[in-house]
């Protein structure tokens, strides 16, 4: 594991003392800029978040949270063997081998869906060791390096991340949504198959353009907005 991690132009890294995505929203609130990856690694887990100091209205900011989600699936595609499957689940769980490892959240400093954030801080957490000494008690959560992937170095992936996540965004700033939409269909989980978000169940039919999702049961389609998945802060 690195002792420094290195990140490219317009983001730097800063240890966390505690949870990232805690350390990053706290920094945001103050006023920190635009591009701070805060990170923390432990012999069991990787954590990063990423603060954004958006420009436009919280529903079209909250495509960030997909947005991280695809370089996030990008950087560990290139660093894992070629037989490790990554997908991404809309409400930001992170997927190795059909097993739920980890995922992201988000922060922001307002949840109204008109107002343009003063920040908003997205964050992953991902297990590299089993919670439990016995592996294989419960076959739908896994962790990194049980699933082929001992060699990934983890500051490594944080780094990669950043990469990754920045090429996302200069594409999305020059080419709109429709790239990082074609993108994710293509490592999105559970797409057209039962599921269900909070009292509403039914089929997921995928997305609309600001990456809601389309919930279809026995009498409408319900779209359920990103902004349902911020968390208090």
């Amino acid at each position: 594991m690195s002792d420094t991690l290195t990140f490219p132009p317009l983001m730097w890294g800063e240890a966390a003392t505690d949870a990232a995505l805690d350390h990053a929203a706290r920094k945001a609130a103050l006023g920190c800029d635009a591009g701070l990856v805060a990170h923390m690694l432990t012999a069991d887990r990787a954590e990063a978040a990423l603060v954004f100091a958006p420009e436009v209205p919280l529903s079209e900011a909250m495509t960030m949270l997909p947005l991280c989600g695809v370089g996030f699936q990008n950087a560990l595609g290139a660093l894992a063997p070629p037989e490790v499957a990554v997908h991404l689940g809309w409400d930001g769980e992170i997927r190795v081998n059909g097993a739920s490892c980890g995922g992201f959240r988000v922060l922001s400093a307002t949840s109204e869906p008109k107002e343009v954030p003063d920040w908003l801080v997205v964050g992953w957490t991902l297990p590299l060791l089993p919670l439990d000494a016995e592996t294989g008690t419960n076959p739908d959560k896994t962790a990194l390096f049980v699933e082929g992937c001992a060699d990934v170095d983890p500051s490594h992936l944080v780094e990669a991340w950043a990469r990754h996540t920045l090429n996302w965004i200069a594409r999305w700033e020059n080419e709109g949504t429709r790239p990082l939409a074609a993108e994710w269909r293509g490592l999105a989980q559970g797409v057209g198959e039962e599921t269900k978000r909070g009292d509403l169940s039914g089929t997921f039919l995928g997305v609309d353009e600001s990456f809601g999702m389309l919930l279809r049961d026995e009498a409408t389609t319900h779209l359920i907005p990103l902004t349902t998945l911020l968390e208090d802060t």
